[in-house]
């Protein structure tokens, strides 16, 4: 009997550390708000996703996404500040509580999920690994690349997907590493390998920062499935939906037709899906602990999914990505978002 009580006093225990726990870890929104601004992780120069210019003013899809938040808690996307990351660093400055927000080019696997304590909030864009290769060296497809030297990004997907794409292919190569993606572009065009892998999206801006980018092409090949977007620590459930539904009303903007520009003319929408993603109709925000009308200081002040795409990686950019899969669901891709009710 006693043993059975002290059982049930340990479990009773150890559910009250748990519960209290849980309670400390649920402070992220709070603290964000107390100290004024959202710590945002990002890469340390990728252009159209996180690139700082001369005046150290940050611009891209991942900083967009870091805006966006900080619109939806401050009704101002100005109040984030960036904390550059390598690929090695990214999740430690997540798990160690330096960062708020990882957004930073970075893919949703099983096992990101499930052994580092931290969740995926959605994916702000679909990326798959290609090869980027010297025009001069006449390769056109990556079934070609056969004892290549190829240089990669440590820390990164891409190492375990080079190695079985040409594993399956009966082909064999030579890895060299660096643990930056600006050190694999200067590999590249320095001569040091035949080909630079990475996500497509990467490789595009890659090649933008070359001497001369039409010395090189991107193969059409696509190896890997790539989703990448922001990560927040597990244990939180209120900033994991924050964080997942400020992407999800940028998702859901678009396809409303809701737009930086007419968002102010949408408020006097009879469309009740409007209404409820502008907050002019119920309290949906406040279940979030934010205000209302977060969806419209969002669109407001940072604009919906598309308007973030054509400005940082779209076809009139340096990078000239069309939206393919990025498109939304009903237009040839696969972008797709809960509705906000």
């Amino acid at each position: 009997m006693k043993k059975t009580k002290s059982i049930a006093l340990g479990m009773a225990l150890a559910a009250g550390t748990f519960a209290a726990s849980n309670a400390m870890a649920a402070t992220t929104l709070e603290n964000v708000k107390e100290k004024g601004h959202l710590q945002c992780g990002v890469t340390n120069g990728l252009p159209g996703f996180s690139q700082p210019d001369e005046d150290g003013n940050w611009t891209g899809i991942d900083v967009d996404t870091c805006r966006a938040i900080s619109a939806a808690i401050f009704g101002d996307a100005k109040s984030v500040e960036f904390t550059p990351l390598t690929a090695k660093e990214r999740f430690t400055a997540l798990q160690s509580g330096e960062i708020d927000v990882l957004s930073r080019n970075t893919t949703w696997t099983l096992t990101r999920d499930a052994s580092l304590g931290l969740n995926f909030a959605g994916v702000n864009y679909y990326d798959g690994q290609g090869f980027m290769v010297n025009k001069d060296i006449g390769v056109s497809d990556a079934t070609e690349l056969d004892g290549a030297t190829v240089c990669i990004q440590s820390g990164t997907t891409t190492e375990l997907n080079l190695s079985d794409y040409f594993r399956a292919k009966g082909m064999e190569f030579k890895p060299i590493v660096f643990d930056t993606s600006e050190q694999t572009v200067q590999g590249f065009s320095a001569g040091r390998c035949d080909v630079l892998t990475s996500d497509r999206s990467q490789l595009a801006a890659l090649r933008s920062k070359l001497a001369d980018p039409a010395s090189a092409v991107i193969l059409p090949n696509t190896i890997s499935k790539e989703p990448l977007g922001p990560v927040v620590r597990q244990g939180d459930d209120q900033w994991f939906n924050v964080v997942k539904w400020v992407l999800n009303v940028q998702i859901n903007a678009e396809e409303l037709g809701v737009t930086s520009e007419n968002v102010d003319d949408m408020l006097k929408s009879d469309n009740p899906n409007i209404q409820r993603l502008l907050g002019s109709d119920g309290n949906l925000g406040e279940m979030l602990g934010l205000a209302h009308d977060f969806g419209y200081e969002v669109i407001k002040h940072v604009g919906n999914y598309g308007e973030m795409y054509d400005r940082n990686v779209g076809p009139d950019t340096p990078l000239g990505l069309e939206r393919g899969v990025n498109n939304l669901w009903n237009n040839g891709g696969v972008l797709y978002a809960p509705p906000v009710r």
